[in-house]
C-alpha cells in the first residue's frame, strides 16, 4: 500500500513538471510567455552560452580540426540557471533563431543540459504569432547536424584565419590590427574603389536644352538637344557648344514639332524586403546605419508591449528569400480590397517564390509584417519613432508587393530645329495602383508635364541654356551599396553583413564620412599586403565559393571537415612564405612631431586603437591621441570656466571617452564633462537658458536648453541664432551635399535658404 501512495505521488510530480522553452532573448521570452501559458517555463540563453575559446586558437588540428568548445566566462551563470529549470522540466524546447547561428545555439545547450533532462526538441518559428508558436510546439524535430556543421565550418574557417593572420599583422604593421575572410574582402571593395576614384581622369562635355512654348501659349516647357543630322551628338568644348547655341539662337531658325510616340506603361511593385534590401533601403529612405536597422528590426520580431502584451510585429529579419506564406498573402488580399478596394487587388495573387538566384538559402520567408491589419498608424504610440518609422517600411512594402500594377502614360516628342534635333518628355500615373502605399519612384520618375504636341506643331523659342559638365568618378561606397555589392558577389550572408561592416570601421580600416565609407591609411596598407601575400583570403570569387561551399554542408552534400582540411593545407604554406617574405611596415603621416619635427606615424595600441607616434622612437617617444575621424586632437586648452571647488581656472582636455574640463590647480583636481556653449538664447518662451551642444545615447550631436529638464527644448541641427522671417522661430544650418542651406526649425514652416559662401579674408 505504500509503494502505491509512493507512484501516486510521483505521478502527481510529475504532472505539475513545465515544459521548459529556451529562447535567446529576455524581449522574446517575454512576448512567447504570453502565447503560451503557466504550463510552460520561458527561459533565454542571451545568445551562445559555449564557444571556442577566448584565448588560444581552440581547435585541434591534428585531430581532424577537432573544435575545443568551453562555456563562455559571462554566461556560467545563466548555464547554472538552465541546468536548474531542465531538472524540474518534463520536456525542453530549444528555440533560438531560425538560422544556422540559431541551430548552432540549440546544439550547445542541448549538449549542455542533456544529463539534466533526457526529453529535448528542437522548434523553429519564422515569426512570434500564437499560431506558429503553437505550431512549432506541437511539430518538434531534432537538431539539424548539417546546419550546425555548417555553422562549426564557418566558425573555425574564421579562427584559423584569424589566429594565423592576426598575429602576423600585429608583428608587420601594428598590434590590435585584424584579418578575416568576408572583413579583408569588403576592405578590399572599398580600397579598390577608391583606386578607381584617385585615377579617374574627369572629361568635359556640354549640355544644352531649350525653353519652348507653343505659338500663342506663354506655359513654357523644357527640350534637349538629342541629335544632329540625326546622328547622337556629343559636345565636349566650350567653342562647339557656342556654335550650336548661335544656330539654336538664329531668328531664322524656325521649332516645329516632328514626331510624337506616345505610350502606354506598367510599373510592377518590388517583392518584400529581405535582409540586404531592408538594410539598403533603410539607409536611403531613413539614413539608418545597417548595424541600426538590425536592432530595430530585432525589436521588432522579438515583440513590441502594445497595451495588451508583448507582440511580434514582423518575420524573422535575417533572409535572402522573397517567398511568403499563404496565409499572409490572403491577409494582404482581404485588407487591400477592405481598404482600397478590388481594383486595387491584381486578377492574379504576385508570387515572388521563384525568383530565387544562385545563393538563395530559402530557409524561409521575406521580411513582413505578421499581421497585416496592424498598419503603423494604428500602433504608433507603442512605438519609438524610429522603429514606427522601420515598421512603416517593412509594412508599406509588403502590403504593396501584393497590390496592383500602376498604369501611366508617357510621350516622346522630337522637335527639328534646323540640322539638330531636341527632345521632351512627359509622363504621367494615370492609376496609382501600389503606389497609393509605396512610392518607390526616385525624383526622376516623378510626374512631368508638357503641352499636347502634334506632329508639325510650330513652337517659340524663349531661352537657349548651355551649362558645362564634367563626367564624374564612381562614388564611394555607402553602408547600403555595399552591402548590395557583398550580396552581388556572393560573399557573406544576411546574418553576417551588419556586423561585418561594424568592424572594419572598429578597427580603423574605414571612415564613414557623411554617409560614405572611406579607406584609412591603416586600411590601405593592410589590404595592399593581404593582396601581395594572401591574395585568395581578399579574393571575392575564392570567399563566394567558400559560402557555397558551407551551403553543400547544410545540404548534406559535403563534409565540413573535409572543407577545412581543403583550405587549411594551402593556407598554411602560403603563411610559412608571408612570414619570411612580409617586410615590417612603418605607416608615416604627413604630422611632424612636436618634439623633434620628424614624420609622425601611425601606431596601434594594445587595446586595438590608433595614435601617432614619433617615428624617431625610441629616441623620441612623443605621441598624440587621434579623434575619431583619425585626426589629431587638439592640445590642451584654456575655457572660460572657473571651477567651482577652488576657484582656479579649467582646462579642456581629452581622454578615452571624449573631452572634459580639468582643473589648472594641480592640488584640487577636480574635473567634470565638457559641454561646448553656443551663445545663443533658448527660444522658448519664458526660457532663459542657453543652447548646448550635446550628444544623444546613440552618439549623435544634438543642441538642447541648459536649463533641461525644466525646458526640453532641442534641434538636431546648428542654431545659428537668427529668427525666420516668416514664423519666427529660429533658424538652423543644414550641411547637405547637394548644398548648404539655412533652415527654419519649425517643420510645419518649411521657410529655407541657401547658406551664403565663405568670402575670402582680404589681404
Amino acid at each position: 500500500m505504500a509503494k502505491a501512495t509512493t507512484n501516486k505521488k510521483e505521478t502527481k510530480k510529475q504532472a505539475r513538471k513545465k515544459s521548459l522553452v529556451i529562447v535567446e532573448s529576455p524581449a522574446k521570452a517575454k512576448t512567447i510567455k504570453k502565447i503560451l501559458g503557466e504550463s510552460f517555463e520561458i527561459k533565454a540563453s542571451v545568445g551562445h552560452i559555449r564557444d571556442l575559446p577566448a584565448k588560444g586558437i581552440g581547435v585541434d588540428i591534428k585531430n581532424n580540426f577537432e573544435p575545443e568548445y568551453e562555456v563562455l566566462e559571462k554566461k556560467q551563470k545563466v548555464v547554472d540557471e538552465l541546468s536548474a529549470a531542465a531538472k524540474v522540466s518534463s520536456e525542453i524546447f530549444l528555440a533560438p533563431d531560425p538560422d544556422r547561428e540559431g541551430e548552432a545555439i540549440a546544439w550547445h545547450i542541448s549538449y549542455l543540459l542533456s544529463e539534466a533532462c533526457k526529453n529535448i526538441h528542437r522548434i523553429e518559428f519564422n515569426e512570434i504569432t500564437k499560431t506558429a508558436i503553437q505550431e512549432a510546439v506541437k511539430n518538434p524535430r531534432p537538431i539539424d547536424m548539417n546546419k550546425v556543421n555548417a555553422q562549426q565550418a564557418r566558425r573555425i574557417l574564421d579562427r584559423l584565419v584569424g589566429y594565423k593572420l592576426s598575429p602576423l599583422l600585429w608583428q608587420k604593421v601594428g598590434k590590435g590590427l585584424s584579418a578575416g575572410r568576408v572583413q579583408s574582402v569588403a576592405v578590399r571593395i572599398i580600397c579598390d574603389r577608391e583606386a578607381e576614384i584617385e585615377a579617374f581622369i574627369p572629361q568635359e562635355y556640354w549640355k544644352i536644352n531649350t525653353d519652348l512654348s507653343k505659338v500663342k501659349s506663354t506655359a513654357l516647357f523644357n527640350a534637349e538637344l538629342s541629335k544632329c543630322n540625326g546622328k547622337k551628338i556629343e559636345i565636349t568644348n566650350g567653342d562647339d557648344a557656342a556654335e550650336v547655341v548661335k544656330v539654336l539662337e538664329d531668328k531664322s531658325t524656325e521649332y516645329q514639332v516632328a514626331k510624337v510616340t506616345p505610350r502606354q506603361t506598367q510599373r510592377k511593385p518590388q517583392p518584400p524586403f529581405i535582409t540586404s534590401t531592408l538594410q539598403r533601403e533603410a539607409s536611403n529612405r531613413l539614413g539608418y546605419s545597417v548595424k541600426r536597422t538590425m536592432q530595430l528590426a530585432q525589436n521588432l520580431y522579438e515583440g513590441i508591449e502594445l497595451g495588451t502584451g508583448p507582440v511580434g510585429l514582423i518575420t524573422y529579419m535575417r533572409t535572402d528569400s522573397t517567398r511568403i506564406s499563404d496565409e499572409a498573402r490572403d491577409a494582404a488580399k482581404e485588407f487591400v480590397i477592405n481598404k482600397y478596394g478590388q481594383k486595387y487587388y491584381p486578377k492574379e495573387p504576385r508570387d515572388y517564390s521563384k525568383k530565387k538566384g544562385k545563393n538563395v538559402q530559402d530557409a524561409h520567408e521575406a521580411i513582413r509584417p505578421t499581421y497585416a491589419d496592424k498598419t503603423p498608424e494604428s500602433i504608433r504610440d507603442h512605438l519609438t519613432p524610429e522603429q514606427f518609422k522601420l515598421y512603416k517600411l517593412i509594412w508599406s512594402r509588403f502590403i504593396a508587393s501584393q497590390m496592383e500594377s500602376a498604369e501611366g502614360k508617357t510621350t516622346a516628342v522630337e522637335i527639328e530645329a534646323d540640322k539638330y534635333t531636341l527632345r521632351a518628355s512627359s509622363s504621367k500615373i494615370t492609376f496609382d495602383g501600389f503606389l497609393i502605399v509605396y512610392d518607390d519612384r526616385d525624383e526622376k520618375e516623378q510626374d512631368s508635364v508638357i503641352p499636347d504636341l502634334a506632329k508639325g506643331d510650330k513652337l517659340n523659342l524663349k531661352k537657349v541654356n548651355s551649362t558645362q559638365h564634367f563626367t564624374q568618378p564612381p562614388p564611394r561606397y555607402s553602408e547600403a551599396t555595399l552591402v548590395k555589392a557583398l550580396e552581388e558577389l556572393g560573399v557573406g550572408r544576411p546574418s553576417t553583413y551588419a556586423p561585418t561592416i561594424a568592424t572594419i570601421q572598429d578597427r580603423g580600416y574605414v571612415l564613414k564620412e557623411e554617409k560614405s565609407l572611406v579607406p584609412t591609411t591603416l586600411g590601405r596598407t593592410v589590404n595592399d599586403l593581404l593582396i601581395k601575400h594572401f591574395p585568395n583570403i581578399v579574393d571575392s570569387s575564392f570567399t563566394a565559393n567558400m559560402e557555397s561551399n558551407l551551403d553543400e554542408v547544410e545540404s548534406d552534400k559535403a563534409d565540413w571537415k573535409g572543407i577545412l582540411g581543403e583550405f587549411y593545407e594551402p593556407f598554411t604554406e602560403v603563411l610559412k612564405k608571408a612570414k619570411k617574405e612580409m617586410e615590417k611596415v612603418e605607416i608615416l603621416t604627413e604630422h611632424e612631431c612636436p618634439e623633434c619635427g620628424k614624420p609622425m606615424a601611425l601606431k596601434t595600441s594594445r587595446w586595438g586603437s590608433q595614435f601617432l607616434g614619433c617615428s624617431g622612437y625610441p629616441e623620441c617617444k612623443s605621441t598624440r591621441p587621434l579623434d575619431k575621424d583619425m585626426k589629431p586632437v587638439e592640445e590642451d586648452r584654456m575655457s572660460d570656466e572657473i571651477c567651482e571647488k577652488c576657484g582656479s581656472g579649467m582646462m579642456i582636455k581629452r581622454g578615452p571617452y571624449g573631452e572634459y574640463l580639468s582643473c589648472v590647480n594641480e592640488e584640487c583636481k577636480h574635473r567634470k564633462k565638457f559641454v561646448r556653449k553656443t551663445g545663443i538664447t533658448c527660444p522658448q518662451e519664458g526660457c532663459d537658458g542657453e543652447l548646448l551642444q550635446r550628444k544623444s545615447r546613440y552618439g549623435k550631436v544634438f543642441y538642447g536648453c541648459s536649463k533641461y529638464p525644466d525646458c526640453n527644448f532641442a534641434v538636431w541641427n546648428e542654431p545659428n541664432g537668427e529668427k525666420c522671417p516668416e514664423c519666427g522661430s529660429l533658424l538652423v544650418n543644414k550641411y547637405l551635399k547637394r548644398g548648404n542651406k539655412i533652415a527654419c526649425s519649425n517643420k510645419e514652416c518649411g521657410f529655407e535658404k541657401p547658406m551664403p559662401e565663405k568670402q575670402p579674408e582680404e589681404s
